[in-house]
């Protein structure tokens, strides 16, 4: 953890738009530095009653998100009450279950609440006596360069300015803060939607808080054009997602009725329709929501706005890595104030941006990846033993093989990195994976060999026998 800064009575005041997950983590960070933190959101106080939640899908927290928890000492109160995930548990039509391991033995995701963990993060940021949180705040618009904040109080519909000196935009995948970037010149950017919608529905406890399917697992019903997943709550539900197109033959178009979802569902679904009895009620009362990926750059203007989280890197959920990515986002910032001091914003902004940009491009594009893989290629028998074969090589020749997954998720591998590697070790397995059709015969010394030249870096074409 960072030391405060000595001088607190002249540390320079900070701004954050935006007190969801990224912004109430990075509010900690920077008020433990010693600087004056204000923090506007539009949304109302998550913590008091009558707040209606936007979002309830569970999140899973990895390696990075706990690395950025554990910077500002709040790894452990996180830790009691998130649920450990140890691998993969796949559904086919008949319900036949397959399970597929995430790591090493001791290896495991945490599946967390969102609405507890932004709670908590608030809780912990509001105790620093240098933070000031302002919810209902609406953002109207940004005077770049004036540095002032055009705010609407949604409770009084009074509209009201604030200055600022270095502003932080933590404010969600449709910034108000990037928006206002967008209009400066040669502002790059892009989004792109998937054609396919999610949908949040419940797997209800059983008796006294039972789990009716495997606690530490994230669960899949992988069906090659869509996919339904479920992580578990602490009370014995399972938080799903239906994964979904909009439109087409099997898509939330064509089911319109309670008895087409019933229909569909015990069709589709069959061992989870039991487990589900608001199914067709929550079908119908919950919204649809969409998939975006976001790119921009600049994610700085000038030395005094930095974009940060979802409002510079916003991705699909499909690898777990979009709250890990914006939590990995403050502790990078972090460790450049503790290299470069706290007043060196302009190298911080700029290394900052050169540092992650690359990185979250890597994860947006293996989120993507990653949709493919759960759909469709978890349940191939090929993919699963491709799998085995992997975690065999790993243990083989340890240190110089991890899976891709492990590198994304149980270590701090630049993204790109991992990226990079995990492309070449799709290469090798395309090339080892047509001389093995069981387990078994990765144990042949014609195939050890293979490896073995593979390994040694000879990638000509290779044969065996």
């Amino acid at each position: 953890m960072s030391a405060v800064a000595p001088s607190l009575p002249t540390a320079e005041p900070l701004t954050v738009m935006g007190a969801g997950l990224v912004g109430s983590l990075l509010s900690l960070y920077l008020a433990r530095r010693g600087h004056p933190v204000q923090v506007f959101e539009r949304r109302a106080d998550p913590r008091r009653a009558g707040f209606q939640e936007g979002r309830s899908i569970n999140l899973a927290l990895s390696d990075r998100g706990w690395r950025a928890l554990e910077g500002v000492g709040v790894a452990d109160d996180i830790r009691q009450v998130g649920i450990p995930m140890t691998g993969r548990v796949m559904h086919d039509v008949q319900g036949n279950l397959t399970r597929q391991p995430y790591g090493q033995a001791d290896q495991a995701i945490y599946s967390v609440n969102r609405g507890h963990l932004n709670r908590r993060l608030l809780d912990l940021a509001e105790a620093q006596p240098n933070v000031r949180l302002h919810f209902g705040q609406q953002c109207l618009g940004i005077d770049l360069k004036a540095q002032q904040l055009h705010l609407l109080d949604t409770a009084t519909q009074q509209e009201h300015t604030e200055p600022y000196s270095r502003l932080f935009g933590t404010d969600g995948a449709f910034s108000a803060v990037r928006s206002a970037l967008q209009k400066t010149d040669r502002y790059d950017y892009s989004q792109h939607y998937l054609e396919y919608g999610y949908k949040e529905l419940t797997i209800e406890a059983g008796p006294q808080g039972a789990w009716k399917l495997e606690k530490n697992a994230l669960h899949i019903w992988p069906r090659g054009q869509y996919l339904m997943i479920a992580l578990p709550n602490l009370d014995g539900s399972f938080n799903c997602t239906l994964f979904f197109p909009y439109e087409g033959p099997e898509s939330f178009a064509a089911l319109q009725t309670p008895a087409d979802v019933t229909a569909f569902f015990t069709r589709v679904f069959p061992d989870a329709v039991p487990l589900m009895p608001a199914l067709t009620q929550e079908f119908f009362e919950h919204p649809t929501g969409s998939l975006v990926t976001i790119r921009c750059f600049p994610w700085k203007h000038d030395d005094d706005v930095l974009l940060l989280g979802d409002a510079s890197h916003a991705i699909v959920p499909f690898y777990g890595q979009g709250m890990n990515a914006g939590f990995e986002d403050c502790s990078v910032l972090n460790a450049l104030l503790d290299r470069y001091g706290d007043a060196a914003w302009p190298t911080i902004f700029s290394e900052f941006q050169a540092q992650r940009k690359p990185n979250t491009d890597a994860m947006a594009d293996l989120a993507l990846y990653n949709f493919t893989e759960m759909r469709d290629r978890v349940a191939d028998p090929r993919f699963l033993l491709q799998k085995k074969i992997e975690a065999r090589i790993a243990s083989q020749y340890p240190g110089r093989w991890t899976p891709l997954y492990s590198q994304v998720t149980f270590s701090h591998t630049p993204y790109a990195e991992a990226w990079a590697a995990g492309q070449r070790q799709d290469a090798i397995m395309a090339r080892l994976m047509p001389h093995i059709q069981t387990e078994a015969d990765f144990d042949q010394p014609a195939v050890q060999e293979l490896v073995r030249q593979e390994m040694a870096g000879q990638h000509q074409p290779l044969t065996v026998g």
